[in-house]
């Protein structure tokens, strides 16, 4: 008997493509789902800071008379100090990263079979609707750069911030039946349940990139730190999009569903697909193109 509840209108010679874009993904070169990466990576440095430098200002005329004055109050300061106990060094605390994660963008479109409209991705052989998920991401790395020598410089990561967005676009041929709209409705929760922690997931990334401290050289080291800071926020962009990725669960519910032709209920697909996504995900290599 079969674990999953069927709606009772038997089996239907359709098919559907679910395309989760922004992620790279061993799926990437199958038929039913196409990858697409979308990133943005930006990067500021700041300008070098060297140590030990003062600002120094002298009054002639006052000289005389300041003079002692500041010998006395050195002297007071320097007595309560020594009287005073002492407190542990408090070292300079690293803010946390800033997250941005913005609303889910959903739109559903019908199209009609024979003229598809210019901005809907095309469709495969065999595909007549799709679920187009496009998770975006852009970082945004800030750094200070300390002079070693003429050639040589630490890069010190001082603070991120990460922008997330994901879009939704439900694309269903007009007329399309109830089962094949709820097929794509499930492959919607299935992208806007992996969106539900991406705050947290963007935040540990970025967290462990604050501190870093990277050497550079090059005769501009103001050009080298900015392309380095340009590295470090694409790796953060990466990393999210790899841990990320839903793929394992949207092709398990495809297996589950045979793409909305076999009557499963899509409610009960996308839980049990959720749930056993790591252990039960078919191999990619073993999926028949369609």
């Amino acid at each position: 008997m079969s674990p999953y509840r069927t709606n009772g209108l038997g089996r239907f010679p359709l098919a559907d493509v679910f395309r989760p874009r922004g992620l790279r993904s061993p799926y990437a070169t199958l038929s039913l789902d196409t990858f697409r990466v979308t990133r943005q990576a930006q990067a500021n440095g700041s300008a070098a800071v060297f140590p030990g430098q003062w600002n120094v200002e002298v009054v002639q005329p006052l000289r005389r008379l300041v003079l002692p004055i500041v010998f006395l109050v050195v002297l007071i300061v320097g007595w309560l100090a020594l009287r005073a106990p002492s407190s542990p060094r408090q070292l300079p605390q690293t803010p946390a990263p800033t997250i941005n994660k913005q609303p889910v963008a959903f739109a559903t479109h019908t199209f009609d079979p024979a003229a598809p409209p210019p901005d809907m991705p095309p469709l495969a052989k065999g595909e007549t609707a799709e679920c187009d998920a496009n998770f975006l991401s852009s970082a945004n790395v800030r750094g200070e750069t300390r002079k070693i020598d003429a050639m040589r410089a630490t890069l010190t990561v001082t603070g991120a911030k990460v922008t997330l967005q994901l879009k939704i676009n439900l694309w269903l041929p007009i007329g399309a039946p109830p089962i094949l709209i709820d097929h794509e409705e499930g492959h919607r929760q299935i992208a806007e349940y992996s969106y539900q922690t991406a705050d947290k997931l963007a935040e540990r990334i970025a967290a462990s990139y604050l501190g870093r401290q990277v050497e550079i050289t090059g005769a501009d080291l103001d050009e080298e730190s900015r392309k380095m800071l340009q590295q470090l926020a694409t790796e953060i962009t990466d990393e999210y999009s790899k841990e990320l990725d839903p793929s394992a669960a949207q092709l398990l519910y495809d297996s589950i569903t045979d793409h909305a032709k076999n009557g499963v209920v899509a409610s009960d697909a996308v839980a049990h697909a959720l749930k056993n996504a790591t252990l039960e995900a078919p191999d990619p290599s073993t999926i028949r193109r369609r």
